[in-house]
């Protein structure tokens, strides 16, 4: 830490790290299972970031989650949460193909976000869809990763009384938030900044036991060569995860077993 900032790779004013070689304190390393890919092991930040999230949420056990956001970080909060005993994940976005991810990542059901709809109808529907309404008077937990204001708007009028609100997304810094919502249903809003200590410990361990499984992630894989268009497959949403090799590196490489 240098005063209030944080010194972090890959964020301004400090350069990336598409470099050959790249040095770190010696706490900041880990050695990745036997089993765990280069490919799947240059993924354990999100999860570290997953970790972190739902630890803010406390006790999942036996808990219903709602996750605004099917990207990485919103899947990956999906397959943590049901790691830590979930026992009902909903994952809601607009894109209907990753919904159909979301499925096969530990969902336990998906709700297409209506853009057309008001912030609330959408929150009927997705309480109605997956019983919540009757059952409980709305979610235990609800983690947004979009940081779109409608979906946090949704958000909180899906929480139940009492239940926890984590905003992992970060989107606009200043946004209309229904403060009322959280007083009148005396619900805790917890704000979530990337991860600390134990938490990339903790994502080995859930990679190790296979309770977590980064591989169908990874959607697109470019060479060094190929990073511009790397970048742009992402502005365009193309996919779930990128994976850009190394200089002189390959994919035969990226995929040996360590």
């Amino acid at each position: 830490m240098e005063g209030d900032e944080l010194d972090a790779s890959a964020s301004p004013p400090y350069d990336g790290t598409l470099a050959t070689f790249y040095i770190l304190p010696e706490e900041c390393c880990f050695k990745l299972p036997p089993h765990i890919s280069f490919r799947e092991g240059a993924l354990v930040e999100p999860p570290s970031i997953a970790v972190h999230v739902c630890g803010l949420a406390g006790n999942l056990q036996g808990k219903s989650v709602v996750v605004f956001g099917a990207g990485p970080i919103g899947l990956l909060c999906c397959a943590v949460a049901r790691a830590f005993g979930a026992a009902t994940v909903v994952v809601t976005d607009v894109v209907e193909s990753r919904l159909e991810f979301a499925t096969r990542f530990g969902a336990t059901e998906t709700y297409k976000m209506d853009p057309q709809s008001s912030p609330d109808a959408n929150a009927e529907s997705l309480l109605s869809k997956a019983n919540f309404q009757v059952a409980t008077g709305g979610v235990d937990v609800v983690i947004d990763a979009t940081g779109a204001e409608p979906c946090i708007s949704c958000g909180v009028s899906v929480l139940k009384r009492g239940g926890i609100f984590v905003q992992a997304g970060l989107g606009s810094p200043t946004i209309a938030f229904p403060i009322g919502q959280i007083c009148d249903k005396e619900a805790t809003l917890k704000g979530s900044f990337r991860y600390g200590p134990g938490d990339y410990k903790l994502a080995i361990q859930l990679l190790d036991s296979n309770r977590v499984r980064l591989g169908s992630l990874i959607t697109h894989d470019f060479s060094f060569a190929e990073a511009e268009e790397a970048f742009k497959n992402v502005a365009n949403r193309a996919g779930i995860k990128t994976v850009i090799y190394g200089p002189g590196v390959d994919r035969s490489v990226g995929e040996k077993q360590n």
